[in-house]
């Protein structure tokens, strides 16, 4: 069952962004019960592994995963929280059904909304769904995605005052023979409570995306420590350096019960910008 309730933190930091515990405990029982008897049943189930390789090009990366993914293991990527600002109808504003919202640009807003430019050091991600059931080998052609992540400061378009009235950092794509999405964006920041992460959802297709109907999968991709330590050196990330220098993966509501196949490959530089890439299994 979907959740869409604010991430859980710990009692002492609590922050609007982050709370619901209750409603994660399924979940993150249902995820330790899996990899137990993952672990238990090694021999008798196969498993494949969907994390991107660390090669030059953010497409060849995630499609070199997919290709060979049946060598290696295979395992579902985790559902999770979609948190309290989603836009996909199911907390208030959906912007899913609003014309231009099928991007690969999400740095701007669009439509009738302010107009405004996310600011921040420039990151690029390729998602590739692939078939979880065909071992991870088959990409998912035609599946739709749709991504969004906090601002540089910390606040979610649609959402948090003062940029309530924009909708960047939020976009649909449908994937292509490869099973592939390729987002242009800016690195998100680090606000209290939660590791720095994107959120995604995936759909059968394109016109399931844009209805806001049939979710396959709700996950979220988590952004390697050397890099956020890099970027939040940056003007502008100020606030994030002491935002995440309180926490950990392994602290983190959401990936501190295992973050194999959510853990992004990140290349680049904050003069360059960044290229991420994640290989999905649903």
């Amino acid at each position: 069952m979907r959740r869409h309730h604010d991430d859980e933190v710990p009692e002492d930091e609590i922050h609007e962004h982050d709370r619901g515990l209750a409603y994660d405990l399924p979940v993150l029982a249902r995820r330790r019960m899996i990899r137990l008897m993952a672990g238990v049943g090694a021999g008798l189930v196969p498993l494949v592994g969907c994390t991107a390789d660390d090669t030059s090009s953010p497409s060849a990366s995630a499609a070199d995963s997919a290709a060979s993914a049946g060598s290696a293991e295979c395992v579902t990527v985790p559902e999770e929280t979609a948190g309290p600002y989603p836009g996909d109808g199911s907390n208030g504003v959906n912007v899913l059904k609003e014309s231009g919202v099928v991007r690969g640009d999400i740095t701007r807003s669009f439509g009738d909304s302010a107009g405004g430019t996310a600011e921040g050091v420039p990151l690029t991600f390729t998602l590739t769904v692939v078939d979880a059931a065909s071992g991870c080998g088959t990409p998912k052609r035609g599946a739709a995605v749709y991504v969004w992540h906090c601002d540089r400061e910390g606040g979610y378009s649609l959402y948090t005052e003062g940029v309530a009235d924009e909708n960047y950092l939020r976009g649909v794509q449908e994937t292509d023979e490869r099973g592939q999405v390729t987002f242009t964006s800016v690195f998100p920041g680090c606000y209290p409570g939660r590791w720095p992460h994107i959120h995604f959802e995936v759909y059968g297709s394109l016109a399931d995306a844009t209805t806001a109907t049939a979710i396959t999968s709700t996950s979220q991709l988590a952004l390697p420590k050397e890099v956020c330590d890099a970027v939040y050196a940056a003007e502008g990330y100020e606030s994030s350096v002491d935002n995440l220098g309180r926490l950990s993966l392994e602290s983190d509501s959401v990936f501190r019960d295992g973050h194999d196949q959510q853990l992004a490959v990140v290349k680049g530089s904050v003069a360059e910008g960044y290229t991420a890439t994640l290989t999905i299994a649903v």
